[in-house]
């Protein structure tokens, strides 16, 4: 059901080609295909290009975030968002690989889902476990934020007094808790 409208916040991601189109083609036409009736695109962030993680594993990957007003309620927008993927491709075999196109739900007015200790259980799996297990439910805010620079750098550029809320630190706060060699690894295109 379609309620007040909130700001959202979504990375984006990729690095293979879709249709014959640089993964930087692909955001941009992905960042179009959001745009409806139900959600008003806000504000773009530049487009960084990130190293392919383990090194040599593949392309390097093309990150951005938006920031978009909607009337959808978050499962309804992240249905959006898996729809805008399949239009470009995307394709789910492997968690943590390479892809087409990655729309992840960053932040949806602020909600905790499914609510603090869910939050709290995905957050704080180990690295094995998070790289075979994927939430069966939406869990927002997105529980690796704090850890990634190819997200933190590009929602900085757009949205650096976003307060997580949970760990209640700003995007700009969260990215100078980062490793400098991993934030350095973003370079703008």
């Amino acid at each position: 059901m379609a309620g007040n409208r909130k700001t959202s916040l979504i990375a984006l991601g990729g690095n293979l080609p879709a249709d014959a189109n640089a993964p930087q083609v692909t955001l941009s036409k992905a960042i179009n295909a959001l745009q409806s009736e139900d959600i008003t695109l806000r504000c773009v962030s530049r487009f960084f290009q990130t190293p392919c993680f383990p090194a040599g594993a593949g392309p390097d990957y093309v990150n951005a975030a938006v920031a978009v007003e909607t009337s959808l309620a978050a499962g309804e927008l992240l249905a959006r968002l898996h729809a805008v993927e399949a239009q470009f491709a995307r394709v789910r075999a492997q968690r943590w690989g390479m892809r087409t196109l990655d729309l992840d739900l960053v932040d949806h007015g602020g909600q905790v889902l499914p609510d603090e200790a869910g939050f709290g259980r995905w957050q704080g799996l180990p690295l094995e476990r998070q790289m075979q297990e994927a939430p069966g439910q939406l869990i927002l805010p997105h529980p690796r934020i704090q850890d990634r620079a190819f997200v933190l750098v590009p929602l900085a550029d757009i949205a650096p007094r976003w307060r997580h809320p949970v760990l209640r630190k700003t995007a700009a706060e969260m990215l100078s808790d980062l490793p400098p060699e991993d934030v350095a690894e973003v370079k703008p295109l």
